[in-house]
């Protein structure tokens, strides 16, 4: 790829100020730079509880509303959204100075504060999903790259400034990016026009599509809350995991650049759950045989990988929405609904397992033995061994994240032009969504493979592209794929617009070329 722009896009530094008010908050509230004394056990877990609680709810209730009331899922509420986070916040100042009530304000914030960030959080989905891919992906990874910085920055100022200089500056500021950033959506794709209700097939089969990926996320981020309970009774870990949250959006972020810099690739959520789960679920099992020194590493590790896997989360749900047509607030709702909710769980388990044992450390066996048996269930889960996939004939299983070389637009900042280049050798082909799905079925299929490669067409525009070539009508596209008619006639749009032609002959000319 050739960098085109230095700038960075507003919505990556509003995105990365979004994320440093979350790790301040929604991690720890604004207690890494609020006094120690004040972090009694019962205040630190009233809040994780509440925040926690409400985080994962939002979700949950989000992905039930966009779906029965998809007219109010398009409302773009800012300033609710960042009011909450703000009420959150000045909740937890005013528990340092009210005593008396300082664990009914500590309860407050952590429900508005997590009402509040799981609303920014959507917002953000909603507009990284409405860009065209390239464009949406590079300012998400672009945002989570700078935010460390902005996060580790806050050190430099004393910490009686800091309490304040987040709810004052950084939530403000957060609220005025997504703002302007939300005046370049295009609200007429159809994921924003969509009526659930009036095809409920469609998001039946999203979310029996994805309920796998779903799972894997929410496994990880059950590993993570089990890290999160263990911090709350060990002081000294909440620092790392803090710390090692914004490394691992740093080197997840560079990563990802730095190889979509290189070739085009794809992969899922599934197999990265795959590629990690050996080494979860051997720091798992040697916990309770290793020191202190140790439970400090694994713990950075683990949120280090939940950090990976939240960003590619984002990432997945917005390709969902634009691959199918679906409200971006009801995958995500789904995805996040699933992950949070189960990261409470775990967080639960950490904090309530040294109870176990008065002494010893058969605490830590109670966690290795249970946080294994989830993370082995899941894996038997994603690898379709525990439940057989159900798809049907003539349907696509989940779709993977696509780092495609394509133009991600000069007109935004921070962006790159890629030529596209031969993806062959180093990835297979992808089955057909035509009747008999296979590899490469013959002729036809070979065509549209190439032109999917010269022209950096998704996976989802190739499936459509090439069941057009067949002589299939709109409405036939729209039944094998299970998705809207006008979905469809978006991705056919998409596909002409890249080829550079106008009607169906051309395409076969294009083909028989």
């Amino acid at each position: 790829m050739v960098w085109t722009s230095a700038r960075v896009h507003v919505s990556s530094w509003g995105y990365a100020c979004f994320l440093t008010v979350n790790a301040t908050s929604i991690w720890g509230g604004v207690f890494p730079f609020l006094p120690l004394e004040f972090q009694t056990a019962e205040v630190t877990l009233t809040f994780f509880l509440a925040q926690a609680l409400a985080f994962g709810g939002t979700f949950a209730a989000s992905m039930l509303g966009a779906y029965l009331f998809p007219h109010g899922a398009r409302r773009m509420l800012v300033s609710l959204s960042a009011l909450l986070v703000f009420g959150g916040s000045a909740c937890l100042i005013a528990a340092m100075y009210v005593a008396t009530a300082a664990l009914a304000l500590v309860a407050g914030g952590g429900v508005l504060l997590g009402t509040g960030s799981a609303g920014l959080f959507m917002l953000w989905q909603r507009y990284f999903a409405s860009l065209p891919p390239a464009v949406g992906t590079l300012r998400l990874v672009v945002g989570t790259a700078v935010a460390p910085f902005v996060y580790f920055a806050l050190y430099l100022v004393p910490i009686a400034l800091t309490a304040f200089l987040v709810p004052l500056v950084f939530v403000p500021l957060c609220g005025l990016c997504i703002a302007l950033s939300v005046r370049e959506m295009q609200v007429d794709q159809p994921m924003f026009e969509d009526v659930p209700r009036q095809h409920p097939r469609v998001y039946r089969q999203a979310v029996a599509d994805y309920w796998r990926s779903a799972l894997c996320v929410g496994s990880l981020a059950f590993a993570s809350g089990v890290i999160r309970g263990i911090a709350i009774r060990h002081e000294e870990i909440a620092a790392v995991v803090n710390s090692a949250s914004m490394v691992g959006s740093f080197v997840s972020a560079a990563v990802l650049l730095v190889l979509w810099y290189r070739m085009s690739f794809r992969f899922g959520l599934t197999s990265v759950f795959r590629v990690v789960y050996p080494l979860v679920v051997t720091g798992f099992l040697l916990l309770p045989f290793l020191g202190a020194g140790y439970l400090n590493l694994f713990a950075g590790f683990t949120y280090l990988v939940f950090s990976l896997v939240q960003m590619l989360m984002m990432m997945q749900c917005a390709q969902v929405s634009r691959d199918r047509g679906i409200n971006p607030v009801f995958i995500y709702g789904f995805f996040g609904g699933v992950s949070y909710l189960m990261q409470s769980v775990g967080f639960l388990l950490g904090w309530t397992s040294e109870f176990v044992s008065a002494d010893g450390r058969e605490w830590l066996f109670f966690i290795a033995m249970v946080s294994s048996w989830v993370l082995g269930l899941t894996l038997l889960a994603a690898t379709g061994t525990l439940f057989r996939p159900l798809a049907s004939r003539g349907t696509t299983s989940a779709d993977p994240i696509e780092f495609l070389p394509s133009a991600v637009g000069a007109k935004g900042g921070g962006s790159v032009d890629a030529p596209a280049k031969p993806a062959a050798k180093r990835r297979r082909n992808r089955p057909s969504a035509s009747d008999g799905a296979g590899a490469i079925r013959d002729r036809t299929s070979k065509q549209c493979r190439q032109l999917q490669e010269a022209y950096g067409l998704s996976t989802r525009e190739t499936e459509v592209m090439e069941l057009i070539a067949r002589g299939n009508s709109m409405a036939s596209i729209a039944e094998r794929l299970v998705i809207s008619e006008n979905t469809v006639r978006t991705h056919a749009k998409h596909i002409y617009t890249k080829l550079d032609i106008h009607k169906r002959q051309e395409l076969l000319d294009m083909l028989g070329e």
